[in-house]
């Protein structure tokens, strides 16, 4: 027992170059110091993918080692690496174009086709990453204009942070501010409103005592004028107001 683990320390010291290493693997990966494989490709981030089939069981036979040790999530491995990781796929990506020229060979079509494609996957978009987070939806400013420094958004660029359509946070929602008035309109503005309680709080005591005391007998009317929820909705569906 104490040889075998003299054994595993030594092993890992070499795999992962020196003390330092080992020590910054064990304060962050648990018991990934100690697990050693073939060295099976890398991501465009920098993860590392190692295989071992011979000292762990199906299941635990596939890890990954990520680049930045401190900072990594789950959802920063790519979609295909993880078909890898999770055994859904026999090969890794680098491999999959010799995979599937060895595979197609076996095919024998019974038509001929014009596909452009030689295999079942078709067309495929380019992948790309935002610093390693595939899911672009996560990705969110920390504070108004101040960006996020961790995963590399810029101040005052916009969230990628998925809002469902109708929200008041959806960009495509969002309500156009729009003034209803001004009271000032006829010397050229300077005191627009968007509803009439705005409005009342805008206006001078003058005009307040104008408006319930207009001058010279006028009565005022307009609120006389406004309509009851009731008649916005006949109105609304093309319907008529009796005595207006």
């Amino acid at each position: 027992m104490p040889w075998g683990l003299i054994e595993n320390f030594r092993t890992a010291l070499q795999y992962r170059g020196g003390w330092k290493g080992l020590l910054q693997h064990m304060y962050s990966n648990g018991d990934f110091p100690f697990k050693v494989g073939t060295y099976m490709g890398c991501d465009a981030y920098g993860n590392r993918y190692y295989e071992n089939r011979v000292d762990y069981p199906t299941g635990q036979h596939r890890w990954v080692e990520p680049a930045d040790i401190q900072n990594f999530d789950s959802s920063q491995i790519p979609p295909e690496w993880h078909g890898w990781m999770t055994s859904m796929n026999d090969v890794t990506p680098s491999q999959e174009d010799e995979y599937f020229e060895k595979m197609t060979k076996r095919i024998n079509p019974s038509a001929p086709s014009d596909a452009p494609y030689k295999h079942n996957i078709g067309y495929q978009n380019e992948l790309f990453h935002f610093n390693g987070m595939h899911n672009q939806s996560q990705i969110r400013s920390r504070g108004y204009g101040i960006g996020n420094s961790i995963v590399g958004l810029p101040p005052f660029a916009p969230d990628a942070y998925y809002t469902q359509p109708g929200s008041p946070y959806n960009p495509a929602f969002i309500r156009k501010f729009e003034y209803e008035g001004d009271l000032d309109e006829a010397k050229g503005g300077g005191r627009p409103y968007k509803n009439d309680l705005w409005k009342e709080r805008l206006m001078t005591a003058a005009e307040k005592e104008a408006k319930v005391n207009p001058p010279n007998g006028v009565d005022f009317v307009e609120s006389s004028n406004k309509l009851t929820p009731r008649e916005e909705a006949i109105l609304a569906r093309g319907g008529t107001l009796p005595g207006k």
